[in-house]
């Protein structure tokens, strides 16, 4: 029956009747209960141990900087929810406090909250003194904000892998938050993608794994938690805390192995916390949707430094069209333990399978066609061309093992392994244009494997060279890649797709496929890269408004070339050397509240291959230059980024116009253009965000079809996304919000050459939702597409009409 086997719902079961290649099911959900339940009951136990000891106290003083005392400092013991707040003279003192590990979240006027450790032990006093102006976010310290921070500020912690906030950072990011993601009742990534200013509409690629917009490239979600996890199938979003989209060429800081020109996208998933509590929740809506979440959280020892949170999904979801479903399940456990005061490690599993059927995929005829357009073509919206006996198995699994350590008051070291593997076994379908009005299908069926490993060592410091301020990292990665293919291809039978597909499914079904497939040409073939990188990179303050970021990269790359079965023989084999050197500027006019910023990055993509005269291809090479405004004003009110870039690639290789057996070396390509990304709380309980993208994107040399012409996978060339929200405050509607909001994007093109071009028209989506919070519990109903307009993915799947979501959550 595969990974998944057959699902079951209500959703209560679906976690039991989960057929696990792994093992059986039932004993499987089981076990998950009984931990779960074991940790419970340690929680518990502390709880009445904690009350039987001995007290003790915390006090101490907090400062700021040159100033001095700090007078109204927040200062909460986050476990106890115990607040007070310093005196005149900075002082502040818990009197009675149970022993054991706590956070301290010290928060004053016109600053990020920071959480701290402290050990209070018994008939001890234990001493904390704070100096608020040291604002970092050094490895291993916690930084937080409260609700609306969180939605509004756009802090990064992977975007300069630096103890600096976002208006020190020269480079741009765009923040998703978790709190977001709830009010618009999302269930699957590629909504919560939507938010992302310029990412468009998600495309989903073989294995259903996502690819959106950036800066005129595509980008995936490959990173996780700052680290390369090569995952190439479907990402369900049960564990993310947020999402960080780093815009522009990144390969100085993160490599080029799965970093694009656009930039990058990086999940930072839920962390474990001091405390028990979680949230269980459902939702339900068209096309037989069903998804069940569970997070839950709890100390596993009595001093509460070994730390457990799990979250886990289960979800299930048919097509709006003729045949297609889903069917999927997230395991997502992370633990944490703060060794000592210097020392915390931690370890992230995330583990998801999937069953469904291959996403749409058509590439129409052009010949002899100058221009066409795909709402125009006649082919049914509700027509999917697949079959549901013809599903595919994936799964994957991601481990990130991780050891941050206090150096000393200006060093910091953490040091991180990944190890992800990733496979995929069963059906994709691409359909091809025969005629203006007949395709074929090619079915691929057999298996695709991945794994990939990281390692990253990092080292930062803040300290003081004479009277300048440094913020360094240096650090050092490993990347290795392995991938393995045994797969073969079915053509169909040619038909006509406005008419009934009685044709069609005589070939297009499981028994045909296979029976075809056992005489096919088979692709076998393994292949491997290793990637070394060391860099450095250097925030100066020259002043206290004005830094300055110097960094640089050396990375060699590794092709062990492709091994096939049936020559016995491997090719492609070669290595490369790239610098790649980032510099940026920032000048604050108001000191943490508005900054201009500048900035020149570069990114590589490393080539193989010759030309005519056997020169040896080099790394192709994109550099950016951008400058804008970043804003933080009104108390964390109001915040974003607005900046013009230009992205110039250059060594594209290309067809030799000379030499038709050829490559060559030449090739170039300009991206440039303007974002917006916006958040206000203009009002108490009112929040906007609102995201704009205008990309003129063009080949400069490149093959003749091609030249002075908007590559088609550039997008739309105009982009908007917007999302308002109220809750209400006080009175008897206390906890009853709206939400109204959608996704703009004009004309692009799935084909655009001097022959021929397939357009895709504008769309203009707008969603709505409604939710209502009374204690801990919480009601939302979603409406997506409320004008049911007809839109399209690049690869021209037709996208979900009007359609309806509810969920029901309970927090613990």
């Amino acid at each position: 029956m595969g990974y998944l086997g057959q699902f079951s719902w209500p959703p209560p079961l679906c976690f039991l009747q989960l057929n696990i290649q792994m093992g059986t099911n039932k004993k499987t959900a089981k076990k998950l209960f009984h931990l779960l339940l074991f940790f419970l009951c340690i929680t518990v136990s502390n709880n009445f141990y904690a009350q039987s000891q001995t007290m003790g106290s915390i006090r101490g003083k907090i400062t700021n900087g040159e100033q001095g005392k700090a007078e109204r400092v927040s200062v909460e013991i986050v476990e106890l929810k115990q607040r007070t707040y310093t005196d005149i003279n900075g002082n502040y003192v818990f009197p009675s406090v149970a022993p054991g590990y706590y956070t301290l979240a010290v928060k004053a006027e016109r600053l990020p909250e920071k959480r701290f450790q402290v050990v209070v032990k018994p008939k001890e006093e234990t001493a904390f003194n704070c100096d608020v102006s040291k604002i970092s976010n050094s490895l291993g310290e916690i930084v937080v904000f409260g609700d609306r921070e969180r939605m509004i500020r756009r802090e990064s912690t992977t975007a300069a892998r630096l103890p600096i906030s976002n208006l020190e950072n020269p480079q741009v990011s765009s923040v998703v938050s978790q709190q977001l993601l709830q009010q618009q009742v999302v269930t699957d990534l590629g909504e919560a993608l939507t938010n992302i200013p310029g990412a468009g509409v998600p495309i989903a690629f073989n294995q259903n794994r996502l690819v959106v917009l950036s800066r005129g490239f595509y980008i995936q979600p490959k990173f996780r938690n700052g680290l390369a996890a090569f995952i190439q199938t479907s990402i369900d979003p049960v564990n993310v805390e947020r999402i960080e989209a780093i815009k522009g060429p990144s390969s100085t800081l993160f490599g080029a192995s799965e970093v694009s020109y656009g930039g990058l996208i990086n999940r930072v998933t839920k962390k474990p916390y001091n405390g028990f509590g979680g949230e269980a929740a459902y939702s339900m809506g068209s096309w037989e949707l069903n998804r069940l979440t569970l997070d839950v959280n709890a100390p596993v020892n009595r001093s509460k430094t070994l730390l457990l949170r799990v979250n886990a999904a289960g979800h299930s979801e048919n097509s709006f069209q003729d045949a297609g479903f889903t069917k999927s399940f997230a395991f997502t456990p992370s633990l944490s333990y703060q060794v000592n005061s210097k020392l915390s490690v931690s370890l992230d599993l995330e583990h998801g399978i999937n069953k469904g059927t291959s996403p749409v995929r058509f590439t129409p005829y052009t010949k002899g066609i100058v221009s066409q357009n795909i709402a125009d073509m006649g082919i049914p919206y509700d027509r999917s061309f697949a079959s549901n006996n013809m599903a595919y198995n994936s799964q994957a699994t991601n481990i990130i093992a991780q050891a941050n350590y206090h150096i000393s008051e200006q060093w910091n070291s953490q040091t991180t392994i990944s190890r992800t593997s990733s496979s995929f076994d069963g059906y994709t379908s691409q359909l091809s244009g025969r005629s203006a009005t007949t395709l074929r299908a090619q079915v691929t069926v057999g298996k695709y494997e991945y794994y990939t490993t990281d390692i990253q060592q990092n080292f930062t410091g803040d300290f003081k060279l004479g009277n300048l301020r440094n913020r360094l990292l240096v650090g050092f990665d490993y990347y290795n890649y392995k991938a393995q293919r045994n797969t073969a291809n079915v053509n169909t039978a040619t038909v006509d797709f406005t008419q009934p597909l009685t044709t069609y499914y005589r070939t297009f079904n499981k028994y045909y496929v296979d029976s075809a497939a056992q005489t096919a040409t088979a692709v076998n073939t393994t292949g491997r890269e290793n990637t070394y990188g060391a860099y450095v990179s250097n925030v100066s303050n020259i002043t206290s408004n004005l830094l300055v970021m110097l960094s640089l990269r050396l990375d060699r790359f590794e092709n062990a070339g492709t091994y096939t079965l049936s020559t016995a023989a491997t090719t492609g084999k070669y290595g490369q050397t790239a610098l790649s050197p980032k510099l940026g500027v920032v000048y604050q006019l108001l000191s943490d509240r508005l900054s201009l910023f500048g900035n020149y990055l570069n990114g590589f993509t490393n080539q193989t291959g010759s030309d005519v005269n056997g020169n040896t291809f080099k790394p192709e090479q994109a550099n950016q230059f951008e400058g804008g405004v970043k804003i933080d004003l009104f108390d964390h009110k109001l915040a974003g980024t607005i900046s013009y870039y230009n992205i110039q690639v250059k060594d594209i290789v290309r067809n030799d116009p000379d030499n038709a057996d050829y490559s060559i070396q030449n090739g170039t390509q300009e991206s440039k253009g303007v974002e917006v990304d916006l958040a206000a709380q203009p009002l108490s309980g009112w929040q906007l965000f609102a995201g704009y993208a205008y990309n003129d994107s063009r080949y400069k040399q490149i093959d003749e079809t091609l030249n002075g012409l908007r590559p088609a996978e550039s997008g739309p060339a105009h982009q908007a996304n917007f999302w308002t929200s109220y809750k209400m405050e006080r009175g008897i509607f206390s906890g009853l919000g709206i939400g109204f909001g959608g996704n703009y994007g004009s004309k692009s093109y799935q084909t655009k050459t001097s022959t021929a071009e397939v357009i895709i028209p504008e769309y203009f989506v707008l969603n709505s939702t409604v939710f209502y919070k009374w204690k801990d519990f919480r009601l939302a109903l979603k409406v997506n597409n409320i004008t049911n307009e007809k839109y399209w993915s690049a690869r021209l799947a037709s996208q979900k009409p009007f359609n309806v979501v509810g969920n029901v959550s309970i927090n613990f």
